[in-house]
């Protein structure tokens, strides 16, 4: 059968909304999209410049073209996250997660038993969750355990069994942890009640069982029933203390979803609070990894419609930080102040944790991938041509006018590759003069290079400001390197970083860690530097010194250096205490000398 062209196929396509597929020679799935229109939609693939190399591989591999047409953009959505998950299509972001999340069952059957599970049975229980940690679900359990005698057994409590008294009670009925339903001593409206008020307290609703704690207080002290009121206010305590912790916002915020994003070059971090009476009762965050550079609201959309499925919610209502659309039956907010605000805030933090967390992870499990997202987000945010794999930067250094020297350091993938540094002493200038320094200096670097045939890197950085990149710029412009490797500056006071016939500074966002490699960059070159320096001005002191003694020897000179510690001691010592270390004759030629 032979396969229409690509043209042919975008042409018969609808204009409805629905689900585009795309597949290769080999029939095999590439990507999953949806669109409002699907004419529309697909046809921009083979129409637009792709800037991504990935998109244009996409469509270069393109030979049929499949879709599927449904009612809604809604549809669309919901279609589009299945497909995804069930093909894993090579160009889509990866949503996939196959983690069993623990639950909390309330059996249905005679004197439910509440318990946690991974498993869900459809026999009518009802299942609370998924909880995202264990650690929640304990917590819980052991908050109604705590508050109501439940039973823990599995017998089959029918009432003919109970009639039939074919149980007994257990230990649990002595320790007070059960009411003993098995032997009839506890009835099934009273059991119930207990059920209901849990039911409450894991949908976050706390009011009704405090309300019946505190009538259950009262009663039990106007009847003098004081240690049983006692008990009940013990439990009342318990409740509104894990009430105070669980409680966030205003506890009017009831029923809601709240979603927020943040993200880097190859991967995007969504966050999931779950709000109900004020409290989170669920918490989850879902990594995301690119494929074609899938934007935050893109990455979002399909995050919110994976996770309201995966967790089974039935919130009417959303909060997110931009405008997004995921469904006509839902109320989107984006908050700008407030509770509701201070929720998103939450989110968004939980978010960044989240992402550190990862990042800290990855670091020591996958340190390439750290390696290639900080390389892309240098690339980016200096708005450079290529990732700057290899940087150098150069730092001068002449304390009160003296002795000027300059220092270059190497970073090579973000870290320092110590063996590459180098240190210049400045041969042609006189005097201190930091423009005409680090004009010599770049020029000697790169000259070098150039008749080494080493690599160039691919971006320098300057300490200084305008004048200093100025005067580098000399250089590159004198070895036909300029526009060749890209070159920045440095100014202390603000950070602000200057590039070539760009009179309006740029400025990094302090926490970013493009900034705080090129913070480090610039704290060693400047370290460095100020090192050699100080070697050099402490040699040429002890030059101008001891060095400078006629009948004085480098022997004689270790052996004062080693006793007194330093020259300032020798010349303040008495003769006696000179001659005592090297000697009468030569003692008197050193105090002479001094004096």
């Amino acid at each position: 059968m032979t396969i229409p062209s690509v043209a042919l196929q975008t042409s018969t396509l609808p204009n409805k909304p629905g689900v585009y597929q795309y597949y290769d020679k080999d029939d095999k799935l590439l990507y999953v999209g949806k669109a409002k229109n699907l004419k529309k939609r697909v046809s921009s693939y083979f129409t637009k410049q792709h800037d991504l190399g990935k998109t244009r591989m996409l469509v270069k591999k393109i030979v049929t073209i499949k879709h599927i047409v449904v009612a809604t953009e809604t549809d669309a959505l919901l279609l589009e996250n299945n497909l995804i998950k069930k093909y894993q299509p090579r160009y889509n972001i990866m949503l996939k997660d196959d983690k069993t999340y623990p639950w909390i069952c309330i059996k249905k059957e005679r004197f439910p038993r509440v318990f946690s599970t991974r498993r869900m049975i459809k026999d009518g229980s009802e299942y609370f969750g998924p909880y995202t940690s264990m650690k929640t679900v304990h917590t819980l359990l052991d908050l109604i355990n705590g508050l109501y005698p439940l039973r823990n057994c599995n017998y089959d409590l029918s009432l003919k069994n109970i009639k039939a008294e074919k149980y007994k009670v257990c230990l649990e009925y002595h320790l007070g942890n059960c009411l003993g339903a098995c032997e009839d001593h506890q009835s099934e409206e009273d059991y119930n009640q207990s059920v209901i008020a849990i039911r409450n307290i894991l949908k976050g609703n706390f009011k009704e069982s405090l309300s019946a704690f505190k009538l259950q207080m009262k009663d039990f002290a106007n009847n003098l029933h004081f240690e049983d009121a006692q008990k009940i206010k013990e439990k009342i305590d318990v409740l509104m203390n894990y009430q105070s912790k669980s409680t966030i916002v205003n506890p009017k915020i009831n029923n809601v979803d709240v979603f927020s994003i943040v993200s880097d070059e190859g991967y995007g971090y969504v966050n999931y609070l779950q709000i109900s009476y004020g409290s989170i009762i669920r918490s989850h965050t879902l990594e995301i990894k690119k494929k074609l550079e899938e934007t935050d609201e893109q990455m979002l959309q399909l995050a919110i419609i994976e996770l309201r499925q995966r967790f089974q919610s039935q919130c009417k209502e959303i909060y997110v930080p931009f405008k997004i659309n995921v469904g006509e039956n839902l109320k989107i907010y984006i908050p700008k102040v407030g509770d509701k605000k201070h929720i998103l805030d939450l989110s968004v933090r939980n978010a960044k944790y989240y992402r550190m967390e990862r990042f800290k992870q990855v670091r020591i499990t996958d340190p390439n991938r750290h390696e290639n997202r900080i390389m892309a987000q240098m690339k980016k945010d200096l708005r450079l041509s290529e990732e700057p794999r290899h940087i150098e930067c150069f730092d001068n250094s002449n304390i009160q006018g003296t002795n000027p020297v300059a220092a270059c350091v190497v970073f090579k993938n973000g870290k320092p590759s110590k063996k590459d540094y180098r240190k210049f002493n400045i041969k042609t200038v006189v005097g201190p003069d930091d423009f005409a320094s680090m004009e010599e200096v770049v020029y000697r670097r790169y000259k070098r290079m150039l008749d080494e045939k080493q690599h160039l890197p691919q971006l320098i950085i300057i300490d200084g400001g305008k004048g200093q990149l100025s005067s580098s710029l000399k250089s590159l412009d004198k070895l036909n390197l300029r526009g060749k490797i890209a070159i920045i500056g440095i100014a202390k006071r603000l950070e602000e970083l200057f590039y070539p016939d760009d009179p309006i500074p740029l400025y990094l966002d302090k926490k970013s860690e493009t900034l705080k490699i090129i913070q480090q960059l610039r704290n060693e070159a400047h370290r460095f530097g100020i090192t050699f320096h100080r070697n050099k001005r402490s040699k040429e002191a002890l030059n101008t010194t001891l060095e400078t003694i006629v009948g004085i020897g480098e022997k004689t000179i270790i052996d004062l250096l080693k006793h007194f510690k330093s020259t300032q001691r020798i010349k303040k010592a008495s003769f006696d205490e000179v001659a005592k270390v090297v000697g009468s004759s030569r003692a008197k030629k050193i105090v002479e000398h001094f004096k």
